[in-house]
């Protein structure tokens, strides 16, 4: 079943609030992403924004395998999500 655009909002603003509630990966996303926790408030609505997220969590197998056990969902919906969020054509596998 396809990811609707609200379907990959929610599960990166799930993402999201995982990762703002991780305490030792917060300040990564923030020093990677060059984002303040300011721009978090603000750009929660933004799909490029909530893409980076996905983005972000992808980086590490670690990292997406922990915030899908925590929400019980498939690993490969956050790539999902991601792609109809930001599209694929962003995406770089190098």
């Amino acid at each position: 079943m396809p990811f609707s655009a609200d379907s990959a909002e929610t599960l990166a603003l799930k993402a999201l609030s995982w990762l703002i509630g991780n305490d030792e990966l917060l300040p990564v996303f923030l020093g990677s992403t060059g984002a303040s926790e300011a721009d978090v408030k603000t750009q929660m609505s933004n799909p490029e924004f909530l893409g980076s997220v996905l983005d972000f969590l992808m980086m590490d197998d670690a990292w997406i395998v922990a915030f899908c056990d925590a929400n019980t969902i498939p690993y490969d919906h956050p790539m999902q999500a991601r792609a109809v969020l930001v599209g694929p054509a962003d995406m770089h596998w190098t």
